[in-house]
């Protein structure tokens, strides 16, 4: 007889093991819950978009997954935008009825008179950030010769994406009308945007300006920064739970389908190491402009610049952005 701590056994040790073994794995097998959900884990999860899963696509539109320091570079914007209004002068005007319809007018340092005029669309996931956060930006502008315009809008949910679109269209019209009385000139206006500015940006770009008062050709220029020009792939992500549109209004806000009201050079660029969704819209846009538009167009990237660190380089006259932005108005050195 086989022995086991002083237990007296009723058969050989070796046959107990395989019996009770294989019994006790079959009815653990039978019974626990992780069988099933080891197999369900085991599938590859769906493809949402081009390659894309539903968390990477969600991840490919948030661009702090990709800049761990987001709110350490946002933070500076609002220091160096204060310390912008402290050190230049600059009037605020109303473009329209609304309390967040008003923009900033940043006169030239010297030889203000029929100055060149650079509008900028401010950036915030569509919900949020305001004109008062980009007075950083005013100094590429205002030393070398040039306006700086920071537009302010309303943001999502207080207005809809269209809202917003309307807003910026109606920002620009207002700034041709009224160019001449703040000693711009209306014949030279030039404008940028970042992120979902950006993307209005682009729209913007994409206008049909006469329905807006203004001449088609009113923007000579456009400087888009880490844009969105599709929106289909946008509304797949996360940002769907609170930009809800229609799927006219999604095709109507999505420039690269209206590459027919573009009159001007337009200048696509984004940092290296930027969120993969958003180099692509630039690229395939950029791709798009080159094969079927005539008006000149480039791809620029900034290396070593993620999303929130690339526009900050549009301070400075000589920055990435900076010299491309004074390039375009022909005020670079």
């Amino acid at each position: 007889m086989a022995e086991f701590t002083g237990v007296r056994l009723a058969r050989p040790r070796a046959e107990i093991t395989r019996r009770s073994f294989a019994l006790g794995a079959t009815a653990l097998g039978a019974s626990l819950p992780w069988r099933a959900a080891f197999a369900q884990d085991a599938k590859p999860a769906a493809k949402v978009f081009l390659d894309y899963t539903q968390k990477e696509l969600d991840d490919a539109y948030d661009q702090n997954v990709w800049a761990k320091n987001a709110q350490e570079v946002i933070k500076r914007y609002i220091t160096n935008s204060a310390a912008a209004k402290a050190k230049y002068k600059f009037e605020t005007k109303s473009y329209g009825a609304g309390e967040d319809e008003t923009l900033d007018i940043y006169p030239p340092l010297k030889d203000a008179a029929g100055a060149p005029v650079h509008v900028f669309v401010h950036g915030g996931a569509w919900r949020s950030g305001s004109k008062d956060a980009y007075a950083f930006l005013a100094p590429t502008f205002v030393e070398t010769g040039a306006y700086y315009v920071a537009i302010n809008f309303s943001n999502i949910p207080n207005v809809r994406l269209p809202e917003m679109a309307d807003q910026v269209r109606r920002a620009v019209a207002w700034v041709h009308k009224n160019a001449k009385s703040f000693g711009g000139d209306p014949e030279r206006i030039y404008i940028s945007g970042h992120s979902s500015g950006g993307h209005l940006c682009a729209v913007a770009l994409t206008t049909d300006w006469p329905r807006y008062g203004a001449p088609e050709t009113v923007l000579k220029a456009g400087l888009v920064v880490s844009g969105m020009f599709d929106l289909d792939p946008v509304m797949l992500s996360a940002r769907s739970s609170y930009v809800k549109i229609s799927k006219e209004e999604r095709e109507a806000l999505s420039p690269q389908r209206h590459l027919g009201l573009i009159r001007c050079p337009i200048t696509l660029a984004h940092g290296d190491k930027e969120s993969p969704e958003f180099m692509r819209q630039a690229r395939d846009f950029a791709a798009i402009l080159k094969e079927k538009v005539k008006t000149r167009s480039e791809l620029v990237v900034g290396k070593g610049f993620n999303h929130f660190e690339v526009i900050e380089t549009l301070a400075k006259p000589d920055g990435f952005l900076g010299r491309v932005a004074l390039r375009q108005m022909g005020l670079a050195a």
